[in-house]
């Protein structure tokens, strides 16, 4: 069974930057689109950027672009999501997700369409 860890999380300033992890165990990731989902304290779960199996081709949410990059290492059976300009309303714990499909539009109903989670790490953005 496919299996996500995060890491990479942590304390930042507003502005700065971080890149998460997501490493695969038990299965290579070229099968799966991977999506980056956020949850803030008292908030749902959210969608945040997807990136999908065979053409790498990659989503974010609006609020996202050009601020947030996702990319892939098959070989090293990981994904990263490099978050510049933080903010922090950014503050959240970041979850990955894998689905064997490409990837599922980024709306409040994506959450369902993806087969596994990683636990997920925490990321603070404040001075």
């Amino acid at each position: 069974q496919l299996q996500l860890m995060e890491s990479g999380g942590g304390l930042v300033q507003p502005g700065g930057s971080l890149r998460l992890s997501c490493a695969a165990s038990g299965y290579t990731l070229d099968y799966y689109s991977i999506g980056w989902f956020r949850q803030a304290p008292g908030k749902e779960r959210e969608g945040v950027s997807c990136i999908s199996r065979f053409d790498d081709n990659t989503y974010y949410v609006d609020s996202m672009k050009g601020r947030f990059t996702s990319s892939r290492d098959n070989a090293k059976k990981a994904v990263y999501l490099q978050m510049d300009s933080l903010k922090p309303e950014d503050t959240a714990v970041y979850y990955c997700a894998a689905v064997g499909a490409k990837c599922p539009p980024l709306g409040p109903m994506s959450i369902y369409k993806y087969d596994y989670w990683g636990q997920g790490t925490q990321v603070t953005v404040s001075s």
